[in-house]
């Protein structure tokens, strides 16, 4: 995946990158987000996944992941979680557990640039890897 880059002049290693939906009504949730917040794709959406960016650049990204089917009763699944961006997903990730963080049991095909968490109530969050702007 594509992923802006991580100002580390100040620094910290870690931001939050995205807010990530997940939705049943695709079109329908991108349609209203970009409205809401005047918003634009990042890229087209493609396979039911779009992030859509602040054109100024001052706000975190909103993503929308479409699911397969209408979401049970809320508690029982997960609706949105934070996209954590990095340049060093490795130590991130061992920070984070330290803290309190747990891993979430999952299998990653090669091509994800992400891990799974849970924080200590059981809310899960990515910690994504991404290139260092210096």
């Amino acid at each position: 995946m594509d992923h802006e880059r991580i100002d580390t002049s100040w620094g910290r290693k870690v931001k939050v990158g995205s807010i990530v939906v997940r939705c049943y009504e695709f079109d329908r949730m991108l349609a209203f987000w970009q409205e809401a917040l005047t918003y634009v794709p990042r890229e087209p959406a493609e396979d039911g996944w779009v992030v859509l960016c602040d054109p100024g650049g001052r706000g975190p990204n909103i993503s929308l992941d479409k699911v397969p089917e209408p979401f049970g009763p809320i508690g029982e699944t997960s609706r949105v979680h934070l996209d954590l961006y990095t340049n060093d997903q490795e130590g991130e990730v061992n920070r984070l557990l330290e803290l309190g963080a747990t891993r979430y049991p999952r299998r990653y095909s090669p091509e994800e640039d992400f891990v799974v968490l849970e924080d200590p109530d059981g809310n899960r969050f990515c910690v994504v890897q991404v290139a260092t702007e210096k």
